[in-house]
């Protein structure tokens, strides 16, 4: 008797749906990985090495504490508003805008209440304005 012989198939692997699953893996990964970028500032505090003007006789000296309290040439302000201070200035001023204008903060203050004093210094039409700052160690 004689047999019939089978044909034989080629054995094959499909790979196709293997190549869309690792690109799935690959899509997955990538949106939900996060990439993370260190963007923290090395900040010093104000130092200078020029020299300081004598103390003035007639000057506007504000004076903010770590908390954001306005002293204003060593009166204490009941607030730290924007208008308490402007009104404080003008009184102490009594309408001399070319008084130097100095501002001295805390090295934890806030910034706001910096650029809350500058920005009353602005208003007011000072244009001598100072920022005080403390001298470097190697003086």
């Amino acid at each position: 008797m004689k047999f019939r012989r089978q044909s034989r198939e080629e054995l094959s692997v499909n790979v196709t749906p293997l190549i869309d699953v690792v690109f799935l893996l690959l899509i997955f990964f990538m949106v939900s990985t996060t990439f993370t970028k260190e963007s923290r500032l090395a900040v010093e505090l104000p130092k200078a090495s020029g020299e300081a003007s004598e103390n003035l006789v007639d000057q506007i000296e504000v004076v903010i504490n770590k908390d954001g309290q306005y002293t204003v040439n060593q009166r204490v302000l009941i607030n730290s508003q924007i208008a308490t201070l402007k009104r404080a200035v003008e009184q102490l001023s009594q309408g001399k805008n070319d008084l130097p204008f100095i501002v001295t903060a805390d090295a934890k203050t806030p910034h706001e209440y910096v650029v809350r004093a500058m920005d009353v210094a602005g208003q007011l039409g000072y244009q001598k304005l100072s920022i005080t700052t403390q001298r470097t160690e190697a003086e």
